[in-house]
């Protein structure tokens, strides 16, 4: 029997009055939830436009997708870290400009923005 809202299994007892081992789960998501917040028909034109691909299969568009996720998510913190140092809640340009220059692994975005 599981506990009221916690969404974890306790241990039942058997019928020799032992705790019976948990049974595993399969993990569940929300009903409708998206594995891609991107469109995908979108991230797939983006990538047919370019000359040199000539076929793209689905799980290839869709790890671009969560790639392209992740990092607009990692250098959108950062620039939000950028925007808490000036005390602003705000992004502004600058806060990006500073982001790509502090953090190493944005250095092939420098002169990007001009």
């Amino acid at each position: 029997m599981a506990a009221a809202g916690s969404g974890t299994p306790l241990e039942e007892e058997g019928p020799s009055g032992e705790a019976a081992a948990p049974q595993p789960q399969a993990p569940t998501s929300a009903p409708g939830a998206r594995l891609s917040r991107l469109p995908l028909a979108r991230v797939k034109a983006l990538v047919k436009a370019d000359p040199d691909v000539t076929l793209a299969g689905q799980e290839a568009i869709f790890i671009l997708a969560r790639a392209a996720e992740l990092f607009v998510e990692t250098i959108a913190k950062d620039a939000y870290c950028c925007a808490q140092q000036g005390k602003r809640k705000t992004l502004q340009r600058r806060d990006l400009d500073n982001a790509i220059e502090a953090v190493d692994e944005f250095a092939f975005l420098e002169g990007t923005l001009d």
